[in-house]
């Protein structure tokens, strides 16, 4: 077992490593620059389609459930402890200029996101139930004829759900309530392995009803206590500001319990913060917006763009502020702990707002994570499948909260990560779909298509659906 977590360590230190952030990055300037950087000059449009028509009925089209309950459970996966403890770790590792390099690969991330959302869309399948299955395995077999990358990405999917989307997360919401509350670990799993399989064995439907009631509650309750802490804190907000741009391209010099960063700390951390944060290019959010009852792939591509937004420019952001504001950054404390401290030192109480939020983050990254994972698994081994899934799932949320099997959640971390390759690829050779789509729809972003005939004639012939 040595053997394999230290063959597990080399492969991860890449795949979590300069290679893949280089490559997340790069994939999203690549992106953004064929589609002549669109997302940027139609964000105000793409605002204004997403968060102001949030609860609106969808205008037509096929899918499941509706967009802003497919961007919910993606959202519900996305947002997670990393928003709460990993933002302040890039802080405490990389200094205050890691936010700037989190911003940067948020704003690349949005295009990245917009074309997994949108060639899900495209090449989903509709199943004899009525059900719709789509993400990176269908738009690699379907448009690029590569079934065995599909199977890969698939079976790298499936297998991380089980760490990475249910264990480390209900031990995160064990820890969090167990140091706050004194709650005992194996209750609350208990509790939230009920929770959750109530939820999971009523498929994407149930997940999605539940995600888009959580999700907008979860995040105004963490936003506010966050912006009264700023508030409170208001004349520091410019040094807050001052110390992130100062620092983002010169590192910072040791202060306090702060042991100092170089430029390269900086932007390592906030760069894999924001990657990771947002999933943007690791191919598991598109499986949820495959679902999306929409009219054209681009329509629901721009709810990927306000994932990435909220997830990364809003929330991490909050959180960010928060840690530099309360003057607590710093003081060597690192992840949820800084956090913490940072919320305490902002009004009495105040640590109570990031275990609620944790624990909120955390059940709904288990429940959009354990969608991803039976989607992976119906691919693999077809729709019997997945109740087998299910059944495997929900009990690891129990193992999870009492610290059970740590070397699974080690290795699925790494497949995890692996999951960005075939995607990425994919992303690559089909840019000129995304480009063909992109166009397709901004000559009447107004009209409503009727079929997916009307989109499917934009999809060049190399790559029209298999």
């Amino acid at each position: 077992m040595d053997f394999i977590l230290e063959i597990n360590k080399s492969i991860g230190e890449v795949v979590w490593g300069w290679p893949m952030l280089i490559l997340l990055l790069g994939t999203g300037l690549l992106l953004s620059s064929i589609t002549r950087f669109t997302i940027i000059r139609k964000f105000a449009y793409i605002i204004k389609s997403t968060l102001f028509k949030m609860f609106k009925k969808d205008a037509g089209g096929d899918g499941e459930v509706s967009a802003f309950q497919a961007v919910s459970t993606a959202l519900a996966a996305t947002v997670g402890t990393g928003n709460i403890a990993g933002v302040s770790l890039a802080i405490a590792v990389g200094g205050p200029g890691a936010v700037f390099w989190m911003w940067l690969s948020a704003i690349l991330g949005m295009t990245t996101k917009f074309s997994e959302v949108a060639l899900a869309v495209t090449y989903r399948v509709k199943n004899d139930d009525g059900s719709f299955s789509g993400g990176p395995m269908y738009y690699i077999q379907r448009g690029l004829g590569h079934k065995g990358l599909a199977k890969i990405f698939a079976l790298f999917g499936a297998c991380a759900s089980f760490g990475i989307g249910c264990m480390t997360q209900s031990n995160s919401i064990a820890e969090a309530l167990n140091v706050s509350f004194g709650a005992n670990k194996t209750i609350v799993g208990v509790v939230l392995m009920v929770l959750a399989g109530v939820v999971i064995l009523g498929g994407i439907k149930r997940i999605g009803a539940v995600a888009e009631k959580l999700v907008p509650l979860m995040a105004l309750l963490y936003i506010v206590g966050a912006l009264a802490i700023i508030f409170i804190n208001i004349n520091q907000v410019p040094h807050a500001f001052g110390l992130i741009f100062g620092s983002a391209f010169t590192g910072h010099s040791a202060v306090g319990g702060f042991a100092g960063s170089t430029l390269k700390m900086a932007m390592r951390n906030g760069i894999a913060r924001g990657v990771f944060t947002n999933e943007a290019g690791l191919g598991s959010a598109p499986i949820a917006h495959a679902a999306a009852t929409t009219d054209h792939p681009v329509r629901q591509g721009m709810w990927g763009v306000f994932e990435v937004f909220m997830d990364t420019i809003v929330i991490c952001s909050m959180t960010a502020l928060v840690v530099l504001v309360s003057g607590v950054w710093n003081s060597g404390l690192q992840g949820a702990a800084l956090t913490t401290a940072a919320f305490q030192q902002g009004f009495t109480g105040g640590q109570y707002i990031v275990s609620v939020g944790l624990t909120l983050f955390a059940f709904t990254t288990i429940l959009g994570w354990s969608y991803y994972g039976e989607k992976c698994t119906e691919y693999l081994l077809g729709k019997k499948a997945v109740m087998a899934y299910r059944i495997l799932y929900i009990p690891l949320v129990l193992v999870g909260s009492i610290g059970g099997l740590q070397t699974i959640w080690a290795i699925s971390d790494t497949l995890n990560g692996l999951m960005a390759l075939p995607n990425l690829i994919a992303l690559v050779l089909m840019s000129k779909v995304v480009v063909n789509l992109v166009q397709d729809f901004f000559k009447d972003p107004e009209r409503v298509r009727t079929s997916e005939e009307e989109y499917l004639g934009a999809v060049p012939e190399k790559y029209q659906p298999k």
